[in-house]
């Protein structure tokens, strides 16, 4: 009896073990992808060493949705010649500035179409309540990249966005997100 009570536990632990294995290490490897960012940029460098804030660099449309990324010209505005001695932007001046190229950053939260997402609507909560913490990175974080949707690994979902939603009372009503 005790015997066959063995035969059976023995397998159904090996089971658990190579599932839980296969769940947190095999399946997020073979879900993701890993990617780096074109140019190490430093963010303490601008923040701390510059005292520039996020808006000064990451800037609203007319409407209210977010521009994105800056532009290499905007970058031009003070690095149109290298200004200290980080071989990154030595290597961003002579490969993007002087060529007039953009840079074809990764963006860790970009939503999907379907997605309207007002930031003047959201000015008054900390970029860090949705963003990474990268102001105090001196490089970026790996891109994570989702080989099935193509999403990031950090775009917010739809579960985020509702229980921020009802946490501050604010309509969780569909019209408010989807347009």
């Amino acid at each position: 009896m005790a015997n066959s009570k063995s035969s059976v536990v023995l397998p159904f632990l090996v089971g658990v073990v190579a599932s839980l294995v296969l769940g947190w290490w095999a399946f997020p490897k073979v879900l993701y992808s890993q990617k780096t960012q074109p140019i190490r940029f430093d963010h303490v460098v601008h923040v701390e060493g510059q005292a520039m804030t996020c808006d000064q660099c990451h800037t609203y449309r007319e409407n209210g949705s977010y521009a994105g990324l800056p532009t290499t010209a905007a970058c031009a505005d003070c690095h149109s010649d290298v200004q200290g001695e980080d071989p990154e932007e030595q290597r961003f001046v002579t490969e993007y500035v002087q060529q007039g190229k953009e840079v074809e950053w990764l963006v860790y939260q970009y939503q999907p179409d379907n997605v309207y997402f007002s930031h003047i609507a959201h000015k008054d909560i900390e970029c860090t309540k949705c963003h990474l913490d990268v102001a105090n990175m001196k490089n970026p974080p790996v891109y994570y990249e989702n080989r099935i949707s193509g999403y990031s690994k950090n775009t917010m979902k739809m579960w985020e966005c509702e229980r921020c939603h009802a946490q501050n009372g604010a309509s969780n009503a569909c019209f408010v997100c989807h347009k």
